[in-house]
C-alpha cells in the first residue's frame, strides 16, 4: 500500500467513526428522552440538542424520529440482554439462568435507573419486543419447563406475569425509594419462582445466591 493509500483509509477510519460517535450520540439521547416520557413528543431539534449534535446531522443516520427511537429501543434491550446473557454464562440450571436474569434486571433501579426509567415507560408493550429481555425470559422458562424444574400451564402467561411483576417493581423503586430495597428484589424473585413451581426450599436458596458479575452492559 502507497503513503496515499495508507493516508486515504486513515482518513476514511476517521470518518466513520466520527459517524459512528454521532449516530451514537442520538441514540443515547432518544434513550434519555424516552426515559422521561418526551420520546412522541420531543422534536428532532430537541433531539440534536440532547445529542450535542448539529441538527443536519440527524438525516444523515436516521429517515425520521420514529426510525430514531426504534433503534434506541432495539439497542437498549439487546445490549441488556447480551449483558444478562454474559452473567449466566456456564449455568447449566436454567431455573438459576431465570433467578440471576430476574434479580439483576430487578436491580437496575439502582445499577442503572436510566434503563430501569426507559422499561417502566415502555411498559408491557416490551412482550411483543423481538429482542432484550422478554424473548429471553420466555426461553429459560421454557426451558426450565422442559427440564421439569418449573411446573405451569403457559410460558406465555407465566412471562406477562413476570414482566409485571418486574415493572412494578422498577415503578416502585421509582416513585417510592424509600419503600423498597434490594432485598425486595429476591423476595420477589423467591415469591415468582415458587409460582413456577420450585418448592420453598429451593425458591430461596436460588433467590440468595451470590450474583455473579455483570461487567459494563
Amino acid at each position: 500500500m502507497t503513503v496515499a493509500s495508507t493516508g486515504e483509509a486513515s482518513a476514511v477510519s476517521r470518518l466513520d467513526r466520527r459517524k459512528a460517535r454521532t449516530r451514537q450520540a442520538l441514540i443515547d439521547a432518544a434513550v434519555r428522552l424516552m426515559a422521561t416520557g418526551r420520546g412522541e413528543r420531543a422534536s428532532i431539534q430537541e433531539i440534536t440538542e440532547a445529542a450535542d449534535v448539529g441538527f443536519g446531522s440527524f438525516y444523515n443516520h436516521f429517515a425520521s424520529k420514529e426510525e430514531l427511537f426504534e433503534a434506541a429501543s432495539f439497542e437498549v434491550l439487546e445490549r441488556w440482554g447480551q449483558m444478562i446473557d454474559r452473567a449466566c454464562a456456564g449455568m447449566s440450571d436454567p431455573a438459576e439462568v431465570f433467578a440471576v436474569s430476574f434479580r439483576i434486571s430487578a436491580r437496575l433501579g439502582w445499577t442503572h435507573p436510566e434503563i430501569a426509567q426507559f422499561l417502566t415507560s415502555a411498559g408491557l408493550d416490551l412482550l411483543d419486543a423481538p429482542n432484550g429481555l422478554a424473548p429471553r425470559a420466555l426461553r429459560d422458562i421454557k426451558a426450565g419447563e422442559a427440564a421439569g424444574r418449573f411446573a405451569i400451564p403457559s410460558a406465555e402467561v407465566a412471562l406477562a406475569a413476570v414482566a409485571g411483576d418486574l415493572l412494578g417493581l422498577l415503578w416502585l423503586r421509582q416513585r417510592h425509594p424509600d419503600r423498597i430495597d434490594e432485598a425486595s428484589v429476591d423476595q420477589l424473585t423467591e415469591g415468582i419462582l415458587r409460582l413456577l413451581g420450585l418448592t420453598a426450599r429451593e425458591a430461596r436458596r436460588l433467590a440468595t445466591r451470590p450474583l455473579p458479575t455483570t461487567g459494563d452492559w
